[in-house]
């Protein structure tokens, strides 16, 4: 295992399939970026999974800085844009995992899988993670530029006081309701 990887790793807390996907992801893309100190490199990213973690510690890609976005469709997909040069790419994860490994990964977090079933689980994952590590590029990610307009850098908001509850929120996550202004979480249970 590189550096990169124990980084990635140790932020995560455990090595997993996903770590090793944002793994070759931030491993890509730092072959063509630099890592990001401020906000000179954004990402998109396209699933909340383990991969993103990957990506906040190797790319310095996160949602403190800002210039980490979440859309939530499910996809092992990146999307990084520079502010050098007003470029991006996008970066698709296609290697097909085991389907074998998907039918025991139910199994195996419902904790109803079989003494020899989760060896086997375990062997599986082990043979796919070392692919993911060792596949050439061009393997196990579709990479193209894309054409994307610069996304908004982050802004700081001034805090309200919420009425209903007194806690402190964004004014722009504030909600009018019953003639006070709320924060979300009230807003809600308010309704």
């Amino acid at each position: 295992m590189d550096d990169e990887l124990k980084k990635a790793v140790e932020f995560h807390g455990h090595l997993c399939p996903g770590i090793v996907i944002g793994y070759r992801v931030s491993k890509y893309v730092r072959e063509h970026y630099p890592r990001s100190e401020d906000e000179e490199l954004v990402c998109i990213v396209e699933n909340n999974s383990c991969s993103v973690d990957a990506v906040q510690a190797l790319l310095g890609c996160t949602f403190g800085k800002g210039n980490l976005i979440y859309k939530d469709y499910g996809k092992q997909t990146f999307t990084f844009y520079s502010r050098g040069d007003g470029k991006a790419i996008r970066l698709y994860f296609k290697a097909d995992l085991s389907k074998r490994m998907d039918k025991l990964r139910g199994r195996y977090f419902q904790g109803k899988i079989t003494g020899e079933e989760k060896k086997e689980f375990e062997a599986l994952r082990d043979q796919i993670m070392q692919h993911m590590i060792d596949a050439p590029d061009n393997e196990i990610l579709d990479v193209r530029e894309v054409d994307l307009p610069e996304p908004n850098k982050a802004r700081i908001f001034p805090s309200l006081k919420c009425q209903e509850c007194g806690e402190g929120f964004m004014e722009i996550c504030g909600r009018t309701i019953k003639g006070k202004v709320v924060c979300k979480e009230c807003y809600e249970k308010m309704l």
